[in-house]
């Protein structure tokens, strides 16, 4: 983690935070990454928005939580041939 100053400007009828080419460089961030801001009084939190990979879904896939899922009724359409059911 670094920490920088920086601080914030007028941008038309708003505010804008500008951060520095290795500020982003070190977030992972560039022209067009979503991001989500967390507000609260006297704290504002950017953290970069992205899609989870594939591995990382699998690694946060917990059996005990989902492993239980069971279908209850029979075999219907193209599944009962994947059984042998048909």
């Amino acid at each position: 983690m670094s920490i920088s100053a920086t601080q914030i400007s007028a941008w038309g009828n708003g505010l804008a935070l500008r951060l520095t080419k290795p500020m982003a460089r070190t977030a992972g961030v560039a022209e067009g990454s979503p991001v989500r801001v967390t507000v609260k009084p006297g704290r504002i939190v950017i953290e970069t928005e992205t899609e989870p990979t594939l591995d990382q879904m699998l690694a946060a896939f917990d059996p005990k939580k989902h492993g239980g899922e069971v279908m209850t009724g029979g075999a219907v359409g193209v599944e009962a041939f994947a059984h042998g059911d048909a």
